[in-house]
Parts: structure tokens; C-alpha cells; sequence
């Protein structure tokens, strides 16, 4: 057997160069790249390693380690989870500023690996720099943190171990069931140490996404539930996307005339114009979606985690009977549905063919119909410019006109996503790009610069608030850097203005979320500070004649925009289950808790 002599660093970054997937035809590199933040726990041994590989498997610097991994996270959303990133930092405080990065990764179901460095295996010089010590038990380290938000989690000890523990790595990052984080913390002296390899392991492997088949008798469950509907509705999850079923979703919905609302993952599974597309479903959904759903008999959930803001809370479509195809058994029965584990594109596929002949009512279809023109008016009236601070429906509305044909809006949290979902007008199914499942504040910047990445013949525009981008703002000099270029539209409502109105729905007085009588934070002076071009807009109009220089910019251009934090878009949306106090102190909270208490009795009990 021929073998090959190599440090473990050095065999883990060969290995990672070696995996390929293919893309439109063609075999790539699966992984992008690595980021890297080097300290005392990885610059000695990964460092080389990777120095060496750089031309196989190219290196990026940030400027935060939460921040990488978010663009390595984003990187592969956008890729649909055909391509990924890795993401190595020093054992202690580089380690575990990753973490929130892997619960984002875990909770959307998206591909990342971790190899944060660790403390010393053999434990010679214990306790070393940024070592956090357990009294009661020796094995523990920072790292023990990723262990709730990975998908799989090893300690490499000894180099052999990779042996086993790489390709386990690889079969969670690319499985469509299981993927997510995958996190490798890696003891620092293990990394130098050598042992002879087997040359086999390093060859070239191609991985390419499996798509199982439904079984035959949940696919007929489900169909006969389906040709016994009058009133149905799909759901589109994120999962359609990451099987690549958009076009399998648009026959399905178009052959049987079955309206399709979206989940913020889901949103751009068909263009905003499709005659099916009925908006988005949920507490931040349009009118239309959230209509058909309260009335509709049966609901197909397409690649969903039908999570609270998708259900409203378990409130929105209580009477209905779920049928759920997805890929993860997991998913497949959750809220008493009738299960179909399957691809989304392979499921759909299965339940046309069983279905020939059915279609919705035509007075249903009709009635989507005029639903779906409705809303799109609306639309059209709430995202158009008025006089007075703007509303971030506004601007996001001028944003959309402006934007340039495949052009990617990239958000995260806040009060943005739920203007975006609502509002926004998605072209395709790359064109929208939310981490709404943990919105983690501080994804926004970093997440379009992963994006940017994977998607360079596209302009990308960040959309953020203030209090996101004053979170985390560094990767602006990181695009700059490496050339990514980025527009990014600041919101500023000086404070959290998403929490601030939350406070007053629920009955609570005004405090501690808006930035009253603090001094003026100059936004777009900051940008500047770190290498962009910036552009304060006084208003809507003022905006709309600054986008297209920033789109036509070739360094990363922020443009600052004030808003009104105190209103939001009230049409559309649903209930969600935020509890009020038991014990009122005053009129405003027992209004909210009676509010609270007629929504609870709605709510799908079981399953």
C-alpha cells in the first residue's frame, strides 16, 4: 500500500482539497475555501498547511470570527448547498465567537465545517493561554460549546482518527437530510504531529446530492389525501430550493391549479409573477396566502420546518389536514402530518403522476386568483413613495424597482425580514437570500460577502438596519479587500424599531430599544472609515437616484437612509404566540393579553 508521510493538518487540508461536486454539469472543488483567523491554537499547524494548498484551496482573512463563518454559511445557502466553506480559528475566544455562527448553520439546515483549534492533547503544558478548565471534568474545553449546534462533532486526539472522522464530516455536510455544521476541534499538537497516510485516501471524490425516491405507499396516503381536497395549498420551503424542485413546484402548481404561498427559505421557489404564487405564508405573510390557508382543506408543506412564524404559532391553518413531504423524516411528521419522506423535485414529481386528472375547484382557483391581484395592489400602494420619514416598506420598495435583473437581497433580522417577505419581489430562487431561522443579527454584512463570493457576475445588495449594522459592520472592509463588491442600504431608525413596536403589541411601554437622546451616529462616515464609498439620502427620491451609481460602483457602496422606527407595514401578517403578562398592571397590557388569549384558542392542539 503506498503511503504518503504528512502532518495532520496537512492531511485534513489535502483531503479538503480533494472533494468535488458537480455544478451545472461540471466537476468543482466542494469546498470554496477556508477562513481563516490564525492564533496560537491553529498558526503552526494548520497555517502551513494551508499556505501550501492555498492555489488548490484558496485562503480568505476576516476581520471576525463570528463573521466568516456567517460568509461561509451564506456561501452555501447560495450555492444551494452544493458548495461549501470551511471556516479554523485559536482555541479560545476565536473558537467560540463561531458558535452562534454554527447554531445558524445548524437551525437552516446549511453546511459549514468547523476546525477551531484546541488545547494540548498530551496536556503538557496544561493550562495553557485562553484554556478554559473544568474542576470535575478534564475533557471538557471551549469547544464542547459547538457540541448542541453541530450535526456532528469529533475531538480529534490522534491523527488516525481522521481517518474515520473526515469522511464522516462529509457524509453530514453533504447529505440532504442530516447537513449542517460539522465542527473538528482539533488539539493543536495533534495538528503537528505526523504518521504515514494511505496515498488512497487523498484521491479525488466526487459527492453528488442524493435524491431519494418517496415510498409507495406514503406517496399514495398523501395523494389520495390531496384528490379528496377541494381547497388546497402548498407550502414552498427552503427545501425546494436545495433540491433544485422550482421547476417541479411550478408543474405541479400550474397542472392541478393548486395556489403555492412561500416560507421566507422557500421565497423565490417561483417568481413573484407566477399566476400561483400567492406571497408569503405566516406571521409575516401577505394577505393572500394567509387567506387561503385559513380556509384551505388540505396543505402541502414542501421543504419546510413549518416553524411558528410559518404556522402562525400553530394558528393558521388549524382545521386543515397537513400533508408533508420532505426530506427529513424528522420534519416530515411534525404537527400530526401525513408524511412523505422524499426530494422535494422527486416527491412532486410522484404525486403529479398519481394525481393525473385532479385539479383544485375552479371556484378555489378563482378565488386564489383574485386573492393573489389583490395583494399584489397592495404591494404596489404600500412600498410606493410619500412625503414624511420613510417607512422601511418604502424603501425597500424603491431598492426592488432599482434593482438590477438577478441582483440578490441578502437580510437577516429585525423588522426587515418581515417587510421583505411580505413585499419584496423575487425573480428567481437565488434572488432572495434571508437567514430568518435563528436571525441572528450581524449575518447581513457578512452573509452578502459570502454570497457576493459564490455569486460574483451578481450584484448584491445588503439590506440592514442600524442596530445589525452597529453589531457587525467589519466585513465591509473585507469586501473591500478582496474586491467583493457590495451595496449595502442602511436603515437607520437609531434603536431596535422591530422590538420597540413588538413592545407596544404586547402592552408595554416604550423602553430601552430606541437610541432617544444619544448622540447622532454618523453611519455612512464609518463606512468610509472602513474603505467604502458612502451616500447619506435624505429621502426616497434621494435614494432611488443613488442606487444605480452605487450598482454601478466598483468598490462596496453604503448608502444611509433614516426610517421610522414606530410603523411598520400593517397589512398582511398573522398572530404569533408571544406571551403577555397573567397580571395586567394596565388597560394597553390587558388589552394584549386578551388579544394573546383568543389567539391561543386557535391554536392546532397536538401533533
Amino acid at each position: 500500500m503506498a503511503t504518503i508521510r504528512l502532518t495532520a493538518a496537512e492531511a485534513v487540508v489535502r483531503f479538503l482539497a480533494a472533494q468535488e461536486t458537480e455544478l451545472d454539469g461540471r466537476r468543482v472543488p466542494l469546498f470554496g475555501g477556508v477562513w481563516a483567523i490564525f492564533g496560537h491554537g491553529n498558526v503552526a499547524g494548520l497555517g502551513p498547511a494551508l499556505h501550501a494548498m492555498r492555489r488548490r484551496l484558496p485562503v480568505f482573512r476576516a476581520h471576525n470570527e463570528q463573521a466568516m463563518a456567517h460568509a461561509a454559511i451564506a456561501y452555501a445557502k447560495t450555492h444551494a448547498r452544493r458548495r461549501m466553506m470551511a471556516c479554523t480559528s485559536s482555541i479560545g475566544p476565536g473558537a467560540t465567537n463561531m458558535v452562534t455562527a454554527a447554531a445558524v448553520a445548524h437551525v437552516n439546515r446549511l453546511p459549514v465545517l468547523f476546525l477551531p483549534g484546541d488545547v494540548f492533547a498530551s496536556r503538557r503544558p496544561d493550562p495553557v493561554l485562553q484554556q478554559v478548565e473544568d474542576f470535575g471534568d478534564a475533557t471538557v474545553s471551549a469547544n464542547d460549546c459547538f457540541r448542541p449546534v453541530s450535526r456532528f462533532f469529533d475531538r480529534i486526539m490522534r491523527p488516525e482518527q481522521l481517518l474515520a472522522s473526515l469522511p464522516a464530516a462529509i457524509r453530514v455536510l453533504t447529505d440532504p437530510a442530516e447537513c449542517g455544521p460539522v465542527t473538528l476541534a482539533f488539539p493543536q499538537d495533534v495538528q503537528a504531529e505526523a504518521i504515514d497516510w494511505p496515498a488512497a485516501f487523498f484521491r479525488p471524490r466526487l459527492h453528488r446530492p442524493r435524491a431519494p425516491a418517496p415510498d409507495a405507499d406514503e406517496l399514495a396516503a398523501a395523494a389520495e389525501a390531496l384528490r379528496a381536497a377541494r381547497r388546497p395549498l402548498v407550502i414552498a420551503g427552503g427545501g425546494v430550493k436545495y433540491a433544485r424542485a422550482e421547476a417541479a413546484l411550478a408543474a405541479f402548481a400550474t397542472r392541478h391549479g393548486v395556489p403555492v404561498a412561500e416560507t421566507q427559505a422557500g421565497k423565490g421557489s417561483l417568481a413573484w409573477d407566477h399566476p400561483r404564487n400567492a406571497g408569503a405564508i405566516g406571521v409575516t405573510g401577505a394577505a393572500s396566502a394567509n387567506g387561503l390557508a385559513a380556509r384551505a382543506d388540505v396543505v402541502l408543506a414542501v421543504g419546510t420546518r413549518l416553524q411558528d412564524f410559518t404556522t402562525g404559532s400553530r394558528a393558521l391553518f388549524p382545521r386543515a389536514r397537513l400533508v408533508a413531504l420532505n426530506v427529513a423524516a424528522f420534519d416530515a411528521a411534525k404537527h400530526g402530518a401525513l408524511p412523505l419522506v422524499a426530494d422535494a423535485g422527486r416527491g412532486l414529481a410522484g404525486l403529479g403522476e398519481a394525481l393525473a386528472g385532479w385539479a383544485a375547484a375552479k371556484a378555489w382557483q378563482d378565488a386564489a386568483a383574485a386573492a393573489i391581484a389583490r395583494w399584489r395592489r397592495t404591494v404596489d400602494r404600500v412600498t410606493a413613495p410619500r412625503g414624511g420619514t420613510p417607512t422601511d416598506a418604502q424603501v425597500l420598495g424603491a431598492v426592488n424597482r432599482a434593482m438590477p435583473a438577478r441582483g440578490i437581497v441578502v437580510c437577516a433580522a429585525g423588522g426587515l425580514p418581515g417587510e421583505l417577505h411580505k413585499l419584496w419581489r423575487a425573480t428567481d430562487s437565488t434572488s432572495y437570500h434571508l437567514e430568518y431561522g435563528y436571525s441572528c443579527m450581524g449575518y447581513e454584512i457578512a452573509g452578502g460577502l459570502g454570497a457576493k463570493l459564490a455569486a460574483p457576475e451578481r450584484e448584491v445588495v445588503v439590506l440592514v438596519g442600524d442596530g445589525s449594522y452597529l453589531m457587525l459592520n467589519s466585513e465591509i472592509a473585507t469586501s473591500v479587500a478582496l474586491g467583493a463588491k457590495l451595496t449595502i442600504v442602511v436603515l437607520d431608525n437609531r434603536g431596535f424599531g422591530c422590538i420597540h413596536r413588538l413592545q407596544a403589541a404586547t402592552g408595554g411601554a416604550a423602553f430601552n430599544t430606541l437610541l432617544d437622546g444619544a448622540p447622532s451616529i454618523d453611519l455612512a462616515a464609518h463606512a468610509q472609515s472602513l474603505g467604502a464609498e458612502a451616500i447619506r439620502c435624505e429621502d426616497v427620491p434621494a435614494l432611488e437616484a443613488a442606487l444605480p451609481r452605487a450598482f454601478k460602483a466598483k468598490r462596496t457602496t453604503v448608502l444611509v437612509i433614516g426610517t421610522d422606527p414606530a410603523r411598520g407595514t400593517a397589512e398582511g401578517g398573522a398572530w404569533w404566540d408571544v406571551p403577555v403578562t397573567e397580571v395586567p398592571r394596565d388597560e394597553a397590557q390587558a388589552a394584549a393579553r386578551a388579544a394573546w388569549e383568543r389567539g391561543r384558542q386557535r391554536q392546532r392542539a397536538g401533533g
